[in-house]
């Protein structure tokens, strides 16, 4: 048990934090795309997102593993997207380094729900049964969502120009 709750309890805040930051991080991703500002869904983007490498953080552990080592380069590209946004206000080159910041960190929470989903979800399992998957089904949805942030990421870095009250 971490801070009085259980590892079922953690378990579950973890997953729901998690996903509450992906979908507002796609959406914050459409406002990227469109290069319409969107700070409410950043902001709880963000802020879930770094709640998410936190809470990962509160599971029992004896060693480093590779989950932590997501965690930790997650956390220093939030705070790197964070200090672009907040603090910079996306001046000059912040704006390329909150765009690809950001994307990279929805990236790596969209690629530990597609591992989790492998391990979880039985008829995906049935496709890929080692412990972390390694078979092609799950190397091909990992590879085609690679490609897809990367195109995006792109995208998102062209159209990110000044408007109005920036990118957010």
């Amino acid at each position: 048990m971490t801070l009085g709750l259980s590892v079922a309890a953690i378990t579950l805040i973890h997953v729901i934090i998690s996903l509450i930051g992906i979908v507002t991080g796609l959406m914050a991703m459409v406002g990227l795309l469109t290069s319409k500002p969107m700070p409410g869904w950043t902001a709880v983007f963000l802020l879930t997102t770094i709640l998410t490498s936190v809470t990962g953080f509160m599971f029992p552990f004896d060693k480093l593993l590779p989950s932590h080592v997501i965690g930790i380069i997650s956390l220093l590209l939030l705070a790197a997207a964070c200090f672009a946004l907040y603090s910079q206000k996306l001046a000059g080159p912040w704006r390329w380094i909150y765009v690809v910041t950001a994307m990279t960190s929805l990236y790596l929470n969209i690629f530990v729900l597609i591992i989790q989903s492998f391990l979880k979800v039985p008829p995906l399992h049935a496709l890929a049964p080692s412990v972390p998957p390694s078979e092609p089904p799950f190397a091909i949805v990992q590879g085609i969502v690679l490609v897809l942030f990367v195109a995006a990421t792109v995208m998102a870095v062209r159209k990110s120009r000044p408007v109005g009250g920036g990118l957010a």
